[in-house]
């Protein structure tokens, strides 16, 4: 009877530990997760940040070369300062169904996509 009573403790301790082995998997795969996914996103900002720059610097460029060709510089600035406005309403009017969706979808795919495993493992 005392060995029963051994194994079935010995059967609970052992259950007990799978129990916080599973809870210690599903943390690090959550963690494994966040940090594909934040980086994912941070390297999407800098690519970002860095075309931003790059259109800030030809606007520039741009609306001093339209201001020489109109005569005043601040000519140039003024048109390229409308060109903007325009593409702003139409980024209003087209960001529910064509860019709030497709980032919605892109950080869904990363959180669910399956991470591609090394040949040694």
């Amino acid at each position: 009877m005392k060995d029963k009573v051994i194994l079935i403790e010995v059967f609970f301790d052992k259950i007990e530990q799978l129990g916080k082995t599973n809870i210690e998997l599903y943390k690090l795969k959550a963690i494994d997760k966040v940090t594909d996914v934040f980086a994912s996103v941070t390297s999407r900002i800098i690519i970002a940040a860095s075309i931003a720059l790059f259109f800030f610097l030809l606007t520039i460029g741009l609306s001093l070369y339209i201001g020489d060709l109109l005569g005043k510089s601040y000519y140039g600035f003024f048109v390229m300062a409308a060109f903007y406005i325009v593409v702003t309403l139409i980024l209003v009017f087209v960001r529910r169904k064509h860019i709030e969706l497709r980032l919605n979808n892109y950080i869904i795919n990363q959180i669910f996509k399956e991470k591609k495993r090394d040949a040694t493992n």
